[in-house]
Formats: structure tokens, sequence, C-alpha cells
């Protein structure tokens, strides 16, 4: 298995690298549209989306649930790796983490960086739309979820490992907290 992430600095052919996160890129972006559309088509058949505020904020919240669930799944897996490694039961105050949880470390920080924004703009954008609309949240959430699947899985691999499920989880803040801040403005403008 490629050890990409620990290919020195000097090594890293950056044009290669910059063409995977553009073309990652262009997927992410790709797919979140077309699954934004059909979700948006198909989910209030299956799904009665709320119409009140309480409601369609309460529904954010519970989708932000599942988003910091996976903030919980990498608090375990630093936890479990460290409770059962000799180099890492002291702690981070100890030292460096040992190779096999700096990139349960790494996880965890970047997905908890995610959950911030994600969890953000599901309220925000709730507080705006109501009814079919609401159906880009559960399409965010499923997105995040693929995402640091893919995002840790890929990780030892480098860049080009991680590419894909970095566009996936952050494409729907990526998009969304423009839709947000038009649509605050809008209503700003309209009021």
């Amino acid at each position: 298995m490629s050890e990409g992430y620990r290919t020195p600095p000097n090594q890293i052919d950056m044009q290669r690298a910059e063409r995977k996160i553009r073309s990652a890129g262009t997927l992410g972006f790709v797919l979140f549209g077309i699954a934004v559309g059909v979700a948006y088509l198909l989910l209030p058949v299956f799904i009665a989306f709320p119409v009140e505020l309480g409601e369609r904020l309460a529904f954010a919240v519970r989708a932000g649930a599942v988003v910091l669930f996976c903030v919980l799944v990498g608090v375990g897996l630093v936890s479990t790796t460290r409770r059962f490694s000799p180099e890492d039961i002291g702690g981070s105050a100890a030292g460096p983490p040992s190779e096999r949880l700096a990139i349960y470390v790494a996880f965890l920080q970047n997905t908890l960086e995610q959950a911030v924004l994600a969890v953000g703009f599901y309220v925000a954008y709730a507080s705006l739309v109501a009814g079919a609309w609401l159906s880009l949240i559960p399409v965010s959430v499923a997105f995040f979820i693929v995402g640091r699947v893919l995002f840790l899985r890929g990780y030892r691999q480098g860049v080009e490992g991680r590419a894909l499920g970095m566009v996936l989880t952050m494409t729907p803040a990526i998009v969304g907290y423009p839709v947000v801040f038009i649509l605050i403005l809008t209503n700003a403008i309209s009021t």
C-alpha cells in the first residue's frame, strides 16, 4: 500500500496532486448537483418536510446529530488506539502520536472542523427555507458521511487518496453558505 501521506514535500508531484484535487472537486460538485436535484424532486414523496420554523430547526439539529456522530467515531478511534498503544497511552502531552494514531488524530481534527461548518450550515439554512428545499440537508448529511469514510480510507495514499473524501464532505458547505448569504440578503431587501 502506498504511504503517500509520508512523502517528503520535495518529492510530491504538485501538478499531479493539483490535477487530482481538481478532478475530485469537479466530480464532487457534479454529484452534489445531481443529488440535490433528485432529492428535491423525490424526497418529498417519502418525507414530509417541515414548514414551521421550530420544526425546521429541529430537523436541522437532528441532521447535525448524525454529523456529530462522525466526530464521536473519530474520538473513539483515537481513544481506542491510544488505549492499546504503549507509545500513545500517555496522551497527547506526552509526545507526538505514533504513526498509527497520527492518521486517526488527523481524521478527528478534520472531521471536527468539517462538522462545525456542516451543522452551522444546516441550522442557518433551515431557518431560511421550508418544505422540499430542506431536501438539501439530508443530501448534505449523506455526502458528509460518505466523504468521511473515503477521507479516512484514502488517508495513507496522501492528498490523492484524501481528495474525493474531502471534496464530498465540504461541497455542501461550500455551496450552502453562499446560498444562505443570498437568502439572508434577499430576505433583508424584501422586508
